[in-house]
């Protein structure tokens, strides 16, 4: 007798632990339950992809969606839509919001507001302070928590740890791995006179490549002391590159499409539109980066999605506020590269789903294996777009790549085994749930 699926995938290039090959995919309740040759098999629904690449669900670990208290610039929905727009099907969502994300009744709100109304799946990261360290141990392991957050250096909000004393606190009660934004706040407090009024191109002097490697030397060795596991958000130096070669027991660290595409040269186009915090470097810090990636260094892609206004960008520098979009331009921008030959396909999927899985202990995501919830992002190898503000599912509005050519392109994001997005338009309501952690499951 015919076995029969859910859904059945037919006919795509499947890129998974077997390598990549044509195999058609089964799903049942949700979950993977086939992979190989379904020709005789019958389900409800079956999607032709033919002539497509079905990848592990994309997953960026790095967003900022400001809902709570500045839904203006963006909520759960509107960033959820871009990025299954863009073909993630899971994202963290960052602890800098209003109130802050660093209390069990602040997670508990944001798992509700997710809950059913994101178009993707999600964790939230729990911001780490010096009032709730002794809590942390406990806070990690909370439903739909993604782990701790600390911000070494200060960016948007109001969640500064500087001292060494402080971040050894949160980590001597971490169990799981811990991330770190990773900027020197005492360097960037002495250097403050070098930012230039109207001239954001001062940002990446001010904000310098040692305030960057010397966060990160101190991090680096506050977590031997403690005996903790840290990851390093948003890596913007190559020096920061090469240091944490040495240091892959206990460091694990994350890259950012614009800190590997753009250049400093892009602020005299692109000006406020592209201040990070981290900053823009120069060329030769984009190429570490790429030589991170290159030798497996690099464990991971997030984007930093930080979304603003156009009118609060346009603010003159240093008025002007640090972040730009992301998560909808994350897969293009790297498929891009892609075919120009910078990452093969597979070493892709390993930064953008078996990475996350792997370093963050995600239960039964990341990988196209049977047992797996049935997530996956669907892409055109060969096609040519061009991206525009006006594709832009995020409530900003913008994005720092309008009018930039791509090859490579999402046409489908398929979340649990529902089809969410297909050819550009959002085809099913928000039906998100928390992402399951394998060292914070239920007893």
């Amino acid at each position: 007798m015919a076995t029969t699926f859910d859904l059945i995938l037919t006919g795509g290039t499947v890129v998974n632990h077997g390598g990549e090959g044509r195999r058609d995919i089964g799903v049942k309740a949700g979950l993977i339950a086939r992979i190989g040759d379904l020709g005789q098999a019958s389900a409800g629904e079956t999607i032709d992809c033919a002539g497509l690449h079905i990848l592990p669900g994309v997953v960026d670990s790095q967003v900022h969606f400001r809902e709570p208290g500045l839904e203006h610039k963006e909520d759960l929905e509107t960033g959820s839509r871009a990025a299954v727009l863009g073909g993630v099907t899971a994202v963290f969502e960052m602890p800098n919001t209003n109130p802050l994300t660093t209390s069990e009744a602040a997670l508990a709100d944001k798992v509700r507001r997710a809950t059913g109304r994101m178009h993707c799946d999600f964790a939230f990261w729990v911001g780490g302070t010096r009032d709730n360290a002794g809590d942390v141990g406990e806070l990690e392991r909370l439903p739909g928590a993604a782990g701790i957050k600390v911000f070494m250096g200060s960016s948007t909000g109001d969640l500064l740890v500087e001292d060494d004393e402080g971040v050894a606190s949160i980590l001597r009660n971490t169990r799981r791995r811990s991330a770190f934004h990773s900027e020197d706040e005492f360097r960037l407090r002495e250097r403050l006179g070098e930012r230039i009024e109207g001239d954001p191109s001062s940002h990446p002097v001010w904000r310098d490549e040692i305030a960057a490697l010397r966060c990160t030397q101190r991090l680096v060795r506050i977590a031997r002391q403690t005996r903790a596991r840290i990851h390093v958000l948003h890596i913007s130096t190559a020096e920061e590159i090469v240091f944490l070669e040495q240091h892959k027991d206990v460091a694990t660290c994350e890259a950012t499409p614009h800190h590997l595409t753009l250049t400093a040269d892009d602020y005299a186009r692109l000006g406020t539109l592209i201040q990070m915090n981290p900053p823009v470097r120069a060329a030769r810090h984009r190429d570490g980066l790429w030589h991170g990636i290159s030798q497996g260094i690099v464990d991971v892609l997030g984007s930093d999605h930080a979304p603003h206004t156009l009118a609060e960008k346009a603010k003159p520098y240093p008025a002007s506020p640090s972040g730009m979009t992301g998560v909808q331009t994350l897969v293009p921008i790297m498929l891009d590269h892609v075919n120009a030959g910078r990452l093969t396909l597979q070493r892709f999927v390993d930064l953008s789903s078996h990475g996350p899985q792997r370093i963050f202990g995600m239960a039964r995501k990341g990988r196209i294996a049977a047992g797996y919830d049935a997530d996956f992002t669907i892409v055109d190898m060969k096609r040519r777009e061009t991206i525009t503000n006006a594709q832009a599912g995020s409530k900003a509005g913008w994005t720092p790549y309008d009018g930039r050519q791509v090859t490579g392109w999402p046409v489908g994001t398929i979340v649990r085994g529902m089809r969410v997005m297909w050819e550009g338009e959002i085809v099913a309501p928000g039906q998100g749930r928390a992402v399951e952690f394998s060292e914070a499951l239920p007893a």
